[in-house]
């Protein structure tokens, strides 16, 4: 078998030039050289005037791929499918106008395979790390079925439901971690380096210190002698989490069950969950991936062990000969209005349809939900600072307000 042809490696370059109308301009182009590069613009109708690379980034090269990438690419072989352009021609397209050198790399690699007969499927499998095998599956069913434009829709519409999904989950966990890292932080710097000033001030005093003040410079000198203790413990902690959630399967589910009941954040995992089971199997049953498989996939994305275990629970009562929404029901993880959407979409032959709608309501809750967190957390922010940093300096200022009742 004869080798893959080396892909050349594309770099930007700046040009300045004169186009047909001998009017000066300047933009970018993308080539393997500044030959090349010169040579496209003269195709272009441009007398180049300067052609130079443009410089490298000094903060480790180009980007890394991200799910955000992938769900862009997605949309645009969709777009590009829909309006008639073969699928090489399209990859090719996207290879050349990607900004990312690592995704220009792939998408090329992705277009020499598929030029040599290799069905686009197969050759997404060989790149898991970007390409999972729900996504493979959908490609590959479109590929049968010969609606390749019509399932990289749905796909699309998938990922970016999805990363929009992602987006405000992480929003609604970032607001209440930045509250205890900034408490954090700011009671540590007044204990180690602004406390201590006090306490000198204090041991001249010769008088006993009230127990609350008292309290805050013994705790500062323990900050002081053992901060670098904490911090290491800190760390470690939160590897030593942070492996076994990954590692174990126990630990995990009894994390996800005590992160689903936690107040305000709970809520808003427990309609994201639902959101994602909901528009996981609405793209695949759509796409006409049998309902037994299509639950495997929404179990492999629900994201959270506890809905996996209930999804998959469905999976075992469905293979059984049982209705999905009684099915259901028995887990007692899904909403009654979900469970009752479901039976009528059975009932009406478009559950597909009845599950988007389910998607599109949940994660319009989530939207809602994380609005709210955010306009809720804002002043909490400033309560738990105000708090922290007032009861500091009553306990600083606690001696020499006594010392001045002393006096008068």
């Amino acid at each position: 078998m004869a080798a893959a042809p080396k892909i050349k490696e594309l770099d930007n370059y700046d040009w300045k030039g004169i186009n047909r109308r001998g009017k000066k301009t300047q933009g970018e182009i993308k080539a393997s050289s500044i030959m090349e590069a010169k040579a496209l613009l003269r195709q272009q109708g441009i007398t180049p005037s300067l052609v130079r690379k443009q410089a490298k980034s000094l903060f480790g090269g180009d980007p890394k791929i991200v799910p955000v990438d992938i769900a862009i690419v997605t949309r645009q072989i969709a777009t590009m499918l829909q309006a008639g352009v073969p699928l090489v021609q399209s990859i090719d397209l996207i290879a050349t106008g990607s900004e990312k050198k690592n995704l220009r790399v792939l998408m090329q690699k992705i277009s020499l395979k598929v030029q040599s007969g290799l069905p686009l499927s197969e050759v997404l499998r060989e790149q898991p790390k970007y390409f999972d095998e729900l996504y493979c599956d959908l490609v590959k069913s479109g590929e049968q079925s010969g609606a390749l434009d019509r399932i990289f829709d749905r796909i699309a519409i998938y990922k970016e439901k999805a990363e929009a999904l992602k987006s405000k989950i992480k929003k609604a966990m970032f607001y209440p971690i930045a509250v205890v890292i900034v408490a954090l932080i700011v009671t540590s710097i007044l204990l180690i380096f602004v406390v201590p000033q006090f306490a000198e001030i204090f041991a001249g005093f010769g008088a006993e210190l009230p127990a609350f003040t008292l309290f805050v410079v013994k705790l500062s000198e323990l900050m002081q002698a053992y901060w670098w203790v904490v911090l290491v413990a800190l760390v470690i902690a939160f590897k030593v989490v942070g492996k076994m959630y990954n590692t174990s399967l126990s630990f995990r589910t009894g994390a996800d069950a005590l992160i689903l009941k936690a107040p305000v954040v709970g809520d808003i995992l427990n309609k994201a969950a639902v959101a994602r089971y909901a528009r996981t199997l609405s793209t695949t049953f759509a796409a006409g991936v049998p309902l037994i498989e299509a639950l495997e996939s929404a179990a492999g994305a629900a994201g959270n062990e506890i809905y996996r275990n209930a999804i998959m629970e469905v999976r075992a009562d469905v293979s059984a000969g049982g209705q999905m929404f009684s099915s259901m029901k028995t887990t007692n993880r899904f909403p009654e209005m979900v469970i009752q959407m479901v039976s009528i979409g059975e009932e009406s032959g478009s559950l597909d349809d009845m599950l988007a709608r389910v998607a599109n309501i949940y994660e319009q809750e989530v939207d809602d939900a994380v609005d709210g967190l955010t306009a809720l957390l804002e002043p909490l922010i400033m309560a738990v600072l105000g708090v922290l940093i007032g009861g500091l300096i009553i306990a600083m200022y606690l001696p020499i307000f006594q010392m001045g009742a002393v006096i008068k």
